[in-house]
């Protein structure tokens, strides 16, 4: 799959980002079972919703096994805040009998001495799992290189022309996992998430206070047409 730009414009983008936003720290870092259960109440959902859904879990079953002991409709209702409560209800509960039966335990701390395909190639084969979950997993609970993609992500790589103005989620992870340096991933995936979330937004993106305007497709497009619509954002499900 042949890239858009050169890994030199991708890092240039990058240092860019990192001078209008910062160096992101890393914050609290879950375990790698926590994570995956938290990555799968982020689906759908805005992180406020995500922490309190999570919160809410945690509160009412301290341990995984009470989850599994649980009957379903009390873990809907412990989740309800970060809504599909009833999906990811069943979804959480399928991984953590899923994991059980792989491990003998409630315990995924495997995933940080396993190879790193390995590792991704385990999460996704858990039903309910996609690619941006597993990466999430692997990046932020296991310090393992792998690079999320949300739909912040996914529009702005779109727009800016790193990747096809079709491109799919899944390509789109393909591509940006050979054109970010590892080393970058867990700034680059931050700060592109906030610039998708403050300037290049779905609707009306704010190109004007945008630090990577002069080299983006979808504000040369705006420009010429001398408005700000162009390339619109399409619904993404992970």
């Amino acid at each position: 799959m042949q890239s858009l730009v050169s890994h030199r414009q991708v890092e240039r983008a990058l240092e860019k980002l990192e001078t209008a936003f910062g160096r992101p720290r890393r914050g609290r870092r879950f375990d790698p079972l926590d994570e995956l259960i938290l990555t799968i109440l982020s689906q759908h959902t805005n992180d406020q919703n995500r922490d309190r859904a999570y919160a809410s879990l945690r509160r009412r079953f301290p341990r995984w096994e009470q989850v599994l002991r649980a009957r379903p409709a009390g873990v809907e209702e412990a989740i309800r805040v970060g809504g599909l409560a009833r999906t990811k209800s069943r979804v959480i509960r399928e991984v953590l009998r899923a994991v059980r039966r792989d491990h003998g335990r409630l315990d995924l701390s495997v995933l940080r001495r396993l190879p790193v395909e390995d590792a991704k190639a385990y999460l996704l084969g858990l039903k309910g799992v996609g690619e941006k979950t597993a990466c999430c997993v692997l990046l932020f609970a296991c310090g393992r290189p792998a690079f999320p993609v949300d739909t912040h992500i996914h529009r702005v790589a779109r727009r800016l022309g790193w990747v096809p103005a079709r491109s799919t989620p899944a390509k789109t992870h393909a591509i940006l996992a050979r054109l970010i340096p590892e080393r970058r991933y867990f700034t680059a995936h931050v700060n592109l998430i906030t610039l998708g979330r403050r300037v290049c937004r779905a609707r009306a993106p704010a190109c004007r206070r945008c630090p990577l305007r002069r080299d983006c497709r979808y504000a040369r497009a705006a420009r010429r047409a001398g408005r700000l619509d162009g390339l619109g954002a399409r619904p993404t499900l992970y």
